[in-house]
């Protein structure tokens, strides 16, 4: 295992200047300097974003729309320039030639020649890769199995789905077998079936030691595979840790179900935990504090009900995402 982290950013920030005058290079200036609105203006998509991620890890960059995702893993890759702030691919500099050649990287709206068949596809990307011609036809081969387009095979990109122009997008960030795999929304287009041979493909990177870093609106598939988690809002890191850890804090509410009790008692029982729901011959309260599950609990058994389970609820990632997403909001 490396003793470098595979991908860091330190207090990476973007601005782009917009408009007629900022969209030429070198003349953003002039526009402030003229302070007239119309004309250009300045839009700040990352605003010092600071995270590190540990080789083998799955890592998952969640945020919302506009949050600056997509800008930060351009930076990464190359693509665009930071306005400030530096990072590291793999412990190298960004734009280091050799980083690249160990790195795969599938883009959030990728466009493919779509002439191609999925082998002709496979094998050009192999070849900027500086592959052997047999290597990167076996390659090619494989990993239009693993993604489940072998059925596909002999038809045109063209003819595609989105869902397959993805599956085939996640193949080419593989064909080099790197030892970093950025994936921006990766489960995008796909039907459950395909997400979760996704998810198989990004557990086996793991299993084999490679990390990925890769971002996602499906907060479903976030909180099933990844080690780690880091949400941006408005280009700010806002929280940042391993998954657990986060879903782990105190809970805000606990559940407790009860059998055996009439309406009469679920009325009266309804005034310490609102709306309790009926399962089957069961009713389910929902406490809001430790504290309350005590008093609530001898009350309901001295009114005859008997007592089935009680069950703190762990937070799920949608509800701290939202939370998260709002604190962000307001600052």
């Amino acid at each position: 295992m490396s003793a470098h982290p595979a991908l860091t950013v330190d207090g990476l920030v973007k601005t782009f200047d917009l408009g007629f005058l900022g969209a030429l290079p070198g003349f953003g200036w002039l526009a402030a300097r003229l302070g007239v609105k119309g004309i250009a203006h300045r839009v700040h998509a990352v605003q010092g974003v600071t995270l590190s991620v540990e080789p083998g890890e799955i890592y998952g960059f969640l945020g919302p729309n506009g949050a600056g995702k997509t800008t930060t893993m351009k930076m990464l890759m190359g693509l665009i320039h930071p306005t400030a702030g530096t990072g590291t691919l793999l412990g190298r500099p960004l734009g280091d030639r050799e980083a690249r050649a160990r790195l795969g990287f599938l883009p959030e709206h990728p466009y493919f020649y779509d002439h191609l068949k999925p082998q002709e596809f496979l094998e050009f990307y192999g070849q900027l890769f500086r592959l052997g011609a047999r290597e990167r036809r076996d390659r090619a081969r494989a990993l239009i199995d693993r993604v489940g387009l072998g059925y596909a095979a002999d038809r045109p990109l063209r003819r595609f789905s989105k869902g397959m122009i993805q599956r085939i997008g996640i193949a080419q960030a593989l064909i080099n077998d790197p030892d970093l795999v950025v994936l921006d929304e990766p489960m995008s287009g796909l039907d459950p079936m395909g997400r979760k041979d996704v998810r198989d493909i990004i557990f086996e990177l793991k299993q084999r030691g490679k990390t990925v870093f890769f971002s996602s609106h499906i907060l479903q598939d976030v909180e099933m595979i990844c080690d780690r988690v880091g949400m941006v809002v408005r280009g700010k890191v806002v929280s940042e840790g391993p998954l657990h850890a986060l879903l782990d804090m105190p809970s805000h509410r606990i559940e407790i179900v009860l059998g055996d009790i009439d309406d009469a008692v679920v009325e009266r029982l309804a005034a310490d935990a609102p709306t309790p729901t009926r399962v089957g011959t069961q009713w389910r309260f929902a406490v809001e504090s430790e504290a309350e599950v005590g008093a609530f609990v001898r009350d309901a058994i001295a009114a005859g009900a008997r007592l089935v389970s009680v069950t703190p609820q762990r937070r799920s990632l949608e509800e701290v995402f939202v939370a998260r997403a709002q604190e962000g909001d307001a600052r």
